[in-house]
């Protein structure tokens, strides 16, 4: 009798090891077509596996037996891909704004974008404080990575700026941004110098600091890249590069006065060379094309109906006259240069990208930066690429692969695949048929929390 009790006892133990125990993820999403914009494919019927904050799983849909979730999200007939990054943007306008500034994180993840590059102000401690809260999973945004203050010369254009005259101001500078813990250095050339600009890069880079931003037109670019620049925000100094009038036009006292020769005596020749020399340094190019051709029309468009308008706070509302104004202004003197700008930057984005420049997609959206909206302008920076000339894939790839590149995470970022961050957005439609698609967010998952983008949009006017 205890033969056979223990023959049958062992046969239940044989088949209790044979019966495969269910692998648990604390998310699971179901029926996934995944977006890869390096292949410019989708992969189809695939199950996602998320806990920690991290993919930790992708397989196909025949094993789904062998799997579990806490939660499940089921992503049939829908697209599913990175989130996106705005390698440009600005949280300002003084303490009055910080409340308002706030509420631009919800905004901005309410349309997919789950990291953002934020580019100087003068609200500092504010933004580093919501950096650790969003961090930490206690407020709902997109990762930030932050400059700062900006760097300036004597008179800086911006309030908040630090100026820097000389080369202990960029010691001190340099001592309080790494002592308030910044994730890069940032550049504004309201007044700073050309010798200023290059000990700024010199001395950042010995301490392994990044560096971007605008540069004094009085500067030389190649100059710039060989000192160890990683960065350039906006076209202008790229068009100097490009132009045969740049070196002698820097000698003069025109600053931004020299942009129109610099435009008509741009050089598609030489400006390939200098392509070649920033993708060999490996410097990002952030174009900025939507909120340039937002400004060009600034007067000729209405956007007392913009549906974003609502959101956006009265007293940043207020900063976008000062935009109007210089537009005003610059319509009676005659000067057509920002529409002329326009084209030329338009012209120049196939050129780099074919030439390896690690192009990365910025909006340039926030307060004194009239009708450019977080979020939305970054899906119009995508569109403004297309138009140029880029596939919707290289248009994606921009934002989800290059923004990461910048700051050197392409580890963790730019696929889902086994590893990375889970910052995740599902799509009604395809982008890569249709870059508009990128528009039609249904859920965006970032930071272990599974966000609606109409909930967090009405929370903000509630």
């Amino acid at each position: 009798m205890n033969r056979i009790f223990l023959l049958a006892f062992s046969f239940l133990i044989c088949i209790s090891c044979n019966k495969e125990e269910k692998r648990s993820f604390d998310l699971l999403i179901t029926n996934a077509s995944i977006i890869d914009v390096t292949k410019d494919s989708i992969l189809q019927k695939k199950l996602i596996g998320i806990s920690n904050d991290t993919v930790q799983f992708v397989g196909d849909m025949n094993e789904i037996e062998k799997y579990e979730g806490k939660e499940t999200i089921d992503a049939e007939n829908k697209y599913v891909m990175p989130g996106l990054w705005d390698m440009h943007v600005h949280f300002r306008g003084g303490d009055s704004l910080i409340a308002e500034n706030k509420e631009l994180l919800s905004i901005f993840l309410a349309h997919g974008i789950t990291t953002v590059k934020d580019a100087g102000g003068d609200i500092t401690p504010a933004v580093l404080d919501w950096k650790k809260n969003i961090a930490n999973g206690n407020m709902p945004g997109p990762r930030i990575f932050s400059s700062g203050p900006k760097l300036d010369g004597a008179n800086p254009a911006w309030e908040g700026s630090i100026k820097v005259t000389m080369e202990k101001e960029v010691k001190n500078a340099l001592d309080s941004l790494e002592g308030i813990g910044v994730d890069y250095v940032k550049m504004y050339d309201g007044s700073l110098t050309k010798e200023t600009y290059y000990n700024i890069i010199q001395q950042a880079q010995e301490r392994g600091l990044k560096t971007t931003g605008h540069m004094p037109l009085t500067a030389d670019l190649k100059q710039a890249v060989e000192y160890g620049l990683d960065g350039v925000e906006h076209l202008y100094y790229i068009v100097k590069a490009g132009s045969p009038l740049g070196d002698s036009l820097a000698k003069t006292n025109l600053g931004y006065g020299m942009m129109p020769y610099l435009i008509d005596s741009f050089n598609e020749e030489q400006a390939k060379q200098v392509y070649l020399d920033l993708a060999a340094a490996k410097v990002s190019v952030t174009p900025t094309l939507h909120i340039g051709k937002t400004l060009s029309n600034l007067l000729e468009d209405d956007h007392s109906n913009d549906l974003l308008l609502k959101y956006v706070g009265e007293g940043i509302q207020k900063t976008y006259q000062r935009r109007i104004e210089r537009a005003k202004k610059a319509k009676a003197s005659g000067n057509n240069m920002r529409q002329k700008m326009e084209q030329l930057s338009n012209s120049m984005i196939v050129p780099m990208f074919e030439n390896g420049v690690n192009v990365v997609a910025g909006s340039d959206s926030g307060a004194f930066n009239s009708y450019v909206y977080p979020g939305e302008s970054l899906h119009s920076e995508l569109e403004a690429l297309v138009n140029a000339g880029l596939s919707p894939a290289q248009a994606l790839q921009t934002s989800i692969i290059n923004g990461p590149k910048f700051f050197g995470l392409e580890k963790y970022y730019g696929s889902l695949e086994k590893g990375k961050i889970a910052d995740i957005i599902i799509l009604e439609g395809n982008p890569l048929e249709e870059i508009k698609n990128t528009t039609g967010i249904i859920r965006i998952l970032r930071g272990n929390q599974i966000y609606n983008p109409r909930a967090l949009l009405e929370k903000i006017k509630n």
